[in-house]
This record gives C-alpha cells, sequence and structure tokens, in this order.
C-alpha cells in the first residue's frame, strides 16, 4: 500500500473539525501527528458518528456498522502512529462468516474454509467451484491493485489518470460495466450471483448501478476474512479515540455546529448554544450537503440545491434493534435473508421508492460471539433492511413494517421472537435525518453509482473557501468504515499539499 505523504506543512496550524465519525476521527489523529492542534466538536452525545451504540436494560447495541471487514486497513492505519490494532482490542474471526437463508427454504454457510465455500457453489452449479478459484484471483488481484492506485492515491483530476503507471496497472482491470454484468461471466445460478453481490448492500449501490471494479469485495470477504472487534465497532472508536487523546486532539461532544465563517488562518467555527472556535483550517465530516447548505453562506457553497437533490444516495435502512429471552440457534453472528428474486427490492430503492413488500435483510447477533452484550439467559441481536432514503416513516409506517418484518423472520430463518422481545427499538430514515443530518436521511452517503466513483464524488478541498476541507464518505474513497479510515488521510495529504 501506497505510505502517507510527508504532513509536515501542517506542523503549528490551528484545525477544528467538525463530525466525530471514523473519517473526522481518522483526519483528526492525522493533523495531531502532524504537529497540528486539533479540536473535534461533535454534535450528538458520542463519538463515533453513525457507529454509537446505546444500552439498555443490560443490552448494548451497535446502532450502525456492525461488520469488520479489511483488516489491512485498520492495521495500515494504526502502524503509522507506530501502534498495531491489538495494542488496544482483540480480533475472534467468524466461522461462519455469515449464514444466508434464501427465500425458497435454501440454506448455506459461507465460511473460513476456501475449499468448503467451493463445495457448496459446485452443488448449484457444475463448474461453479473452479469458476470460484477464477473470480477470486481476479477479485484479489484488482484489490492489490485498486487499493494502491485508486483508493489510497486521490485522483482528484481527469489529468491525473492519463499516467502511464496508472495505465500499466489498470490493465485489466473492470473499470467498465457492471457488478451484475462482471457476474454474470462467471456465474449462470442467480443464487451464486447473489452472493457474490450481497456486498454492494455495504456500498449502498445495485448489482446494475455499481462499477464492476468493486469485485474486490469479494477477496475481502472469501480470503480475508470476517472478524469480531472486542466490544463491536464501539471498540473500534473507543481505540481511535484514545489514539486521537494521546496524540493531543481535544474532544468535544454535544456540541453542534450552526456555522462555519471565514477562511485560510481566519475561521470561526459557532456552535448552536453560542460557543466560537477560532482556527487556521476546518474539516467537516458532517453530512457534505448539510455542511455547505446549512453551515455555510451561499456564496461560499460548491455546490446548489439541485445539485444534491440530483444526486443518488446510498439507501437508508429500517432498524429493529432487539433484546430477547433465550437463544437464536438458528441465526450465525451475521445473517442474510434474500428472495429468490431480489430485483423488486432494489428497484424500491433506486427506481421507484416505497417499503420493501419482500425484502431482502440482514440480522446482526453479536451475543453469538461476546456475552457481554446481553445479560444471561438472553440474545441481542438487530435487523437491517434497506430502504430507499426520503422515505416517509410514520410510526404507523414504524410499526406496520416491524411487524413485517419479524413474522418474515419467523418464517425463513425458523426463529420466532414475537413472544420473547424484553428490549425494542427501531431506527429509520427521520432518525438517520435528525441524529447524523443525513441528506435524505440516508444510512450510508453518496452511492457508489457509475457516475459518483472516484474523481466523481464530491472534493476533499472546497473550491470556493480556502482552508475548508471534507471528509468521510460523501468524498474519495467513498462508504463504509475503511474508506472513511482512508478518507481521513486524503484529507490530511490534500491539507499538507496546500500549505506546502
Amino acid at each position: 500500500m501506497n505510505s502517507v505523504s510527508d504532513l509536515n506543512s501542517l506542523a503549528g496550524e490551528t484545525v477544528v473539525v467538525i463530525g466525530g465519525g471514523f473519517g473526522g476521527l481518522s483526519t483528526a489523529c492525522y493533523l495531531a501527528d502532524a504537529g497540528a492542534s486539533v479540536t473535534l466538536l461533535e454534535k450528538n452525545e458520542q463519538l463515533g458518528g453513525r457507529a454509537s451504540t446505546f444500552e439498555r436494560d443490560g443490552f448494548r447495541f451497535d446502532m450502525g456498522p456492525s461488520w469488520y471487514l479489511m483488516p489491512d486497513v485498520f492495521e495500515q492505519f494504526f502502524a503509522y502512529f507506530g501502534k498495531r490494532p491489538d495494542d488496544y482490542y482483540g480480533l475472534t474471526r467468524l466461522d461462519p462468516h455469515y449464514r444466508i437463508f434464501f427465500k425458497d427454504g435454501d440454506r448455506v454457510d459461507m465460511v473460513p474454509d476456501l475449499q468448503t465455500n467451493k463445495e457448496v457453489f459446485e452443488a448449484y452449479e457444475p463448474g461453479a467451484g473452479d469458476k470460484l478459484d477464477d473470480y477470486l484471483r481476479k477479485s484479489e488481484r484488482n484489490y492489490r491493485i485498486g487499493m494502491e492506485h485508486f483508493v489510497y492515491t486521490d485522483r482528484t483530476e481527469l489529468t491525473d489518470f492519463i499516467d502511464p503507471v496508472v495505465f500499466k496497472n489498470a490493465w485489466g482491470l473492470s473499470l467498465v460495466g457492471s457488478m451484475q454484468d462482471h457476474v454474470e461471466k462467471y456465474f449462470d445460478h442467480p443464487k451464486l450471483q447473489q452472493i457474490m453481490q450481497y456486498t454492494l448492500v455495504f456500498l449502498g449501490g445495485a448489482p446494475n448501478n455499481t462499477p464492476a471494479l468493486y469485485n474486490l469485495m469479494s477477496h475481502v470477504d472469501f480470503n480475508m476474512g470476517v472478524y469480531y472487534p472486542d466490544g463491536g465497532l464501539a471498540g473500534v472508536v473507543d481505540a481511535i479515540v484514545q489514539l486521537g487523546e494521546e496524540l493531543g486532539v481535544e474532544f468535544h461532544t454535544d456540541s453542534p455546529v450552526a456555522e462555519i465563517a471565514g477562511r485560510r488562518g481566519g475561521f470561526a467555527v459557532r456552535t448552536e448554544d453560542g460557543r466560537e472556535f477560532l482556527c487556521d483550517q476546518v474539516v467537516s465530516d458532517a453530512d457534505y450537503a448539510h455542511t455547505e447548505q446549512d453551515l455555510l453562506s451561499p456564496e461560499k457553497r460548491q455546490y446548489d440545491a439541485d445539485y444534491w437533490e440530483s444526486r443518488t444516495y446510498a439507501p437508508s435502512a429500517f432498524l429493529l434493534y432487539l433484546g430477547v429471552e433465550g437463544d437464536v440457534d438458528e441465526l450465525a453472528h451475521h445473517t442474510l435473508v434474500l428472495p429468490t428474486e431480489w430485483d423488486d427490492h432494489f428497484e424500491t430503492l433506486f427506481d421507484d421508492p416505497a417499503w420493501p413488500d419482500d425484502p431482502a435483510y440482514y440480522l446482526c447477533v453479536p451475543s453469538k460471539t461476546d456475552d457481554t452484550v446481553a445479560p444471561e439467559g438472553h440474545s441481542n441481536l438487530f435487523a437491517l433492511v434497506p430502504v430507499a432514503a426520503g422515505l416517509d416513516d410514520t410510526p404507523e409506517q414504524r410499526q406496520a413494517y416491524r411487524d413485517l418484518v419479524l413474522d418474515d423472520i419467523a418464517e425463513h430463518t425458523g426463529v420466532d421472537l414475537r413472544d420473547r422481545i424484553v428490549v425494542e427499538e427501531t431506527f429509520c430514515v427521520s432518525d438517520f435525518a435528525d441524529r447524523y443530518n443525513s441528506t435524505q436521511g440516508t444510512a450510508l452517503g453518496l452511492a457508489h453509482t457509475l457516475t459518483q466513483t472516484a474523481l466523481l464524488r464530491p472534493p476533499h478541498a472546497s473550491k470556493k473557501v480556502d482552508g475548508l476541507y471534507f471528509t468521510g464518505s460523501f468524498t474519495t474513497p467513498g462508504i463504509g468504515v475503511p474508506m472513511c479510515l482512508i478518507s481521513g488521510q486524503l484529507t490530511a495529504e490534500a491539507m499538507a499539499e496546500d500549505a506546502g
């Protein structure tokens, strides 16, 4: 992987970082290590952004991200500061990585042993086991080259791609076409196609609108493994916050920002309670559209309201957090429940927004691995159903959908939770908008569509306000915890380049 560019030009700068998600935390660490004086302002009562937690009656829930993927990204992040992840938290490799219930009655486990997974593929389609080998070789190459030359390197201009090194390494990469087209070249069986494409949920896309380059996620899934960090994703947040404190970052929670005024060398960041933080530069890890539309005066915005209205947003989610009596033996730590045909669900996410009648969804049961997240004799789980951003989620709609989801779980996994629930909470579109200032209530940010990838995403450096920068899932490299960690590096590098 690429090493971090020299950040020494940031020494002595004062910087305010707005937002304590993974992008903001990462940026703050890089800046502080470079010698900048960093203050981070977080709107909510805890750090972590969407990786929040809540506790009730002995249950502790990760409210947002729950998959620990791409361990190499975390290793590289901590290594920059002379640390290792295991200086802060341990990891458990999950077995199975995840379980899939197809709604026609099939059930399959994807496990750490590749030969076993090949046998599963072969059982569905003769020759598919060997094709899985071929697919994963391509995926591994795409991962290695893609990460080094297109993820850890921020190419902000079209001319950055007209480079012999880029052409040499891009040869053979799946830079055009969709994931659907790519997967169909290898597998005919629709269930195998679904297994290879389920990770698109984490990218906020659909098979027909996500670039084929993201087949690299199969290398992450099958070859690198799926892990659970001690304390869940909140344990990772705590680790990065601790690192930030060791580096000298000053954290303020319950500090929603109302205004960004000024420019390089003379910014004033004002909070809703009237405090004012003066600084040389500002980094926003808050929602990009919220930052521009609500925190900046009109003449300082790069994009107008029509631009943000025209973007394709990753889905929101209907989340149902449940503390239940007893075990849920049929479920794995990560479980997917998929309709035999899932095109209709993706249509309700992107083409004709509606509440899915036959949803594809995800169940997380951390109590399978971690006995601290639920009282003895109980299970902790949540259901996540991707739904379109911008949907109305009235109390009546939530109740109806809650009942639909519980009925569906009982029918298709054999786990009837309905009479065993002792703790229950929902989180949906309006909550994402209220808690995270999330545009249209998206759960993730801008989708990774063919026209919203790489240099087609909004830039790290504002083109209108000198000294204002952005980090997080709206920028490159994009959606997901590992990508937001890397975005912090890219933002710091952009700041150092401008300061130098």
